[in-house]
């Protein structure tokens, strides 16, 4: 059965989480690139601001709606606001991924596959995650990389052990369980990153390019990042 029909049948729900401050054409071309290899929609869920500190740039609510403006006109991409309703609920209370994939397993049974789409980074430092040693007994693992990223070279001792009989070699195998495989989504990436993106908007640099156009807009029409209207 071709790797389509197997992804389709099995109806993956894939996750990519981040602050998302702000959305970037970054983010973006890694999730179209999961819809494509994955065959299904993906998910962008916006983390919770951090309890007991200012939220570092745009708040949940921007951020939220910044990845709205970001993902119209692409059907394949949805939002996911369960970590900020959460959040509201339980003021204060840190939003911690292994908890989301807990409420999406009660929601959804054991048997439903659950992809969490993450870059390359974010796996290397898996062992900083709250109870992160229970993230593949909840979900799949796909990591968006560039061929020659650092997932080429010797992953920490802790963290090799951990994923060493998880690895597979093709995203069809991820319909074939309900979790508990890491699979490598190799794409060309854009180099942005939100940190650089905030810090050029700051500086009045050539920003807008890097976001998308709506998004740019509404940056500029909130003043967020320290924007000078222009």
């Amino acid at each position: 059965m071709p790797a389509e029909a197997v992804a389709s049948a099995a109806g993956l729900l894939v996750l990519y989480g981040g602050t998302f401050d702000p959305v970037h054409n970054g983010h973006l071309a890694i999730a179209l690139g999961a819809a494509r290899a994955l065959h299904g929609p993906v998910r962008l869920m916006p983390a919770a601001d951090p309890p007991h500190r200012p939220p570092p740039g745009a708040d949940a609510t921007q951020r939220a709606h910044m990845l709205q403006l970001a993902v119209a006109g692409h059907p394949q991409l949805q939002v996911d606001l369960r970590e900020l309703e959460r959040a509201q609920r339980h003021p204060g209370v840190p939003s911690w991924t292994v908890d989301t994939l807990r409420e999406l397993r009660s929601e959804l049974g054991r048997q439903q596959p659950i992809v969490l789409l993450m870059g390359a980074d974010s796996l290397l430092g898996l062992p900083t995650w709250h109870e992160w040693e229970h993230l593949l007994a909840l979900a799949h693992i796909v990591v968006a990389e560039r061929p020659g990223s650092a997932l080429d070279g010797e992953l920490p001792a802790l963290l090799a052990t951990h994923l060493e009989r998880a690895w597979v070699a093709s995203a069809s195998a991820l319909a074939q369980a309900p979790a508990g495989k890491v699979w490598r989504m190799r794409q060309p990436l854009h180099a942005e990153s939100a940190t650089a993106v905030r810090a050029l908007i700051a500086a009045s640099g050539d920003w807008r390019p890097l976001l998308p156009p709506t998004v740019a807009d509404y940056i500029q029409a909130q003043g967020l990042y320290a924007c000078q209207p222009s």
